[in-house]
C-alpha cells in the first residue's frame, strides 16, 4: 500500500466549510464539548458528525453568494435532521457570512481566501430578509437562550417565524439584529466586530505545528482562558462561566490537566459551545488561506 506524499486535493467552499465542522468535533481534549472521546448521554460524536452532513445543502447556498438567511435556515433545517437536537447552530451562524464572503472574494478575484473586510461587507449587506431566515431557524431546533433584556430592539428569537411581521415593520436587518445583543452574546459580537476572534483562531491553528486537531484543543483552552464563554452564562450563571475561564488557564499552567477537566464539566454539564464555535469558523478560514490537512 502507498501511503502519504500525494497532493492535497482542492476542495471548494462548502467542502472547506463542512470540513470545519467535522474537525471541530473531532478535536479533543475541549473541555465540556462533544468530541471523538467525550460525548453526554444525549447528544453524542454521531449527532454532530450527521449534522454536519445535514447542514451541507446550506452551506452550498452560501458557497454559491448567498443570501445569508435563506442559507443559514436550509443549513439549520438539515443540521437538524438527527436525534440528539441542537449540534451546531452557533457554528452555523458564524460560518455562513464567512462561507458567503469567501465565494465573493473567489468569484471576483479568482483567490482562494476569505478577509475580515469581506466577512464584514457581507454582514453590513444583510437584510430585513436575512433576519427573518435566522428567526425561521429556531423552528427547527431548540436552541438555550436566555430570557431578552427589555430594553433589546429585536424581537424574542424564540417566537421564531411569527416574528416576521414585528422584524418588517421596524425594518431590522440581521446585522441589526445581532448588533442589538452583541454585548450579552459572543457569537453576534463576533457577527458585527468583524469576526476579530474567528480570524485570530484561524492564525493560531495555521501557525502551529502537529495534528491540526491537536493545535485546536489547545487553542480551544487558550480562547476559553481569555474571555467568558457566553453559552456558560446562558446554560448556568456568570460565575460558573469565570470559574470556567479560570480552570482553562490553570490547564493551560499545568496545574490540573485538559483530559480531567473535560470529564468533570461533561460530568457537570458545562458545555462551553461558543468558544467552540470560534473553533468551527477558525478551522474554515484557516482551510480557505491554504491550512493543510
Amino acid at each position: 500500500m502507498v501511503r502519504g506524499g500525494g497532493t492535497p486535493a482542492v476542495r471548494s467552499i462548502a467542502d472547506n466549510a463542512q470540513l470545519a465542522l467535522l474537525l471541530e468535533v473531532s478535536s479533543t481534549p475541549k473541555p465540556g464539548n462533544v468530541d471523538r472521546e467525550h460525548e453526554y448521554a444525549d447528544l453524542r460524536f454521531e449527532h454532530f458528525v450527521t449534522g454536519a452532513v445535514g447542514a451541507r445543502e446550506g452551506l452550498e447556498r452560501a458557497a454559491e453568494g448567498g443570501p445569508v438567511g435563506a442559507a443559514f435556515e436550509r443549513a439549520i433545517a438539515g443540521m437538524s435532521r438527527q436525534s440528539g437536537g441542537n449540534t451546531q447552530f452557533g457554528a452555523i451562524l458564524l460560518l455562513t457570512p464567512l462561507v458567503v464572503a469567501a465565494a465573493r472574494t473567489r468569484a471576483e478575484t479568482g483567490a482562494r481566501t476569505v478577509t475580515p473586510e469581506a466577512a464584514g461587507e457581507v454582514v453590513s449587506e444583510t437584510t430585513v430578509d436575512d433576519a427573518v431566515g435566522f428567526y425561521r431557524a429556531f423552528e427547527h431546533v431548540s436552541v438555550a437562550v436566555d430570557e431578552p433584556p427589555e430594553e433589546l430592539a429585536a424581537p424574542d428569537v424564540r417566537r421564531g417565524a411569527a416574528a416576521e411581521p414585528a422584524l418588517r415593520e421596524a425594518g431590522l436587518t440581521l446585522e441589526d439584529v445581532m448588533a442589538d445583543s452583541a454585548e450579552i452574546d459572543g457569537l453576534a459580537a463576533e457577527f458585527v466586530g468583524g469576526f476579530e476572534r474567528t480570524f485570530e483562531t484561524a492564525r493560531r491553528i495555521r501557525d502551529r505545528d502537529g495534528p491540526v486537531t491537536d493545535r485546536a484543543a489547545r487553542v480551544f483552552l487558550e480562547l476559553l482562558a481569555e474571555e467568558i464563554d457566553t453559552f456558560v452564562v446562558t446554560q448556568h450563571d456568570r460565575e460558573t462561566a469565570r470559574e470556567v475561564k479560570r480552570r482553562a488557564a490553570a490547564a493551560l499552567d499545568g496545574e490540573e490537566t485538559p483530559e480531567d477537566l473535560a470529564a468533570e464539566f461533561v460530568d457537570r454539564g458545562i458545555n462551553p459551545g461558543t468558544t467552540a464555535d470560534l473553533i468551527a469558523g477558525g478551522f474554515f478560514v484557516a482551510l480557505e488561506r491554504g491550512l493543510e490537512v
